[in-house]
This record gives C-alpha cells, structure tokens and sequence, in this order.
C-alpha cells in the first residue's frame, strides 16, 4: 500500500509500506493493503511503520528505525485509508 505522511511544515514520508499501526482515539490499530475505507482522528503514540524504507538524512531526524520497524512519535492526527492509499495528517 501506499503512504503518505503530512505534517504542517512538509510531507515527511510518502511511498510504498506493508503495514502501518497507529494510535487511533480508541485504541491502537493496523491497516494492511487492501484495508477497507477508514479515516480516524490519533492520539499521542508511535506510528509503526513496517517494509523496508530507505530514509534520507533529513528523515533519520525525525523517524526511528528498529528491528525492521520504523518509528515516528506524534502528538495527534487523523488518518484517511482508501484505495490502498494511507494519508496521514500529524503535527
């Protein structure tokens, strides 16, 4: 699936993934490729962000990678899933 990742100053994220895991309101969940349309508002959590992405030092600032995993802390946001497109909204 496709992923894009926005926050106000610029887009730091946006190409091809396995599977994402977000902190929704209610609680943590994963959308894989083919994930029925959702959009939800997120809570301050970790986005986990799993396939192997190749991050440019400009990146490596803001995400953390471990074990085959790539982490971004956010303090809130919404997430929109359709088509196998994830747009994700934070600051």
């Amino acid at each position: 699936m496709y992923l894009e990742i926005v926050s106000p100053e610029a887009t730091l994220f946006s190409g091809d993934v396995e599977s994402v895991t977000v902190p929704g309101i209610e609680g943590s969940f994963q959308m894989l490729n083919n994930h029925a349309p959702i959009v939800s508002s997120l809570k301050q959590g970790t986005v986990i962000i799993k396939g192997s992405l190749t991050l440019s030092e400009q990146q490596k600032a803001v995400f953390k990678q471990e074990g085959g995993e790539t982490l971004l802390d956010i303090t809130s946001g919404t997430v929109e899933m359709s088509q196998n497109k994830l747009i994700l909204l934070t600051d």
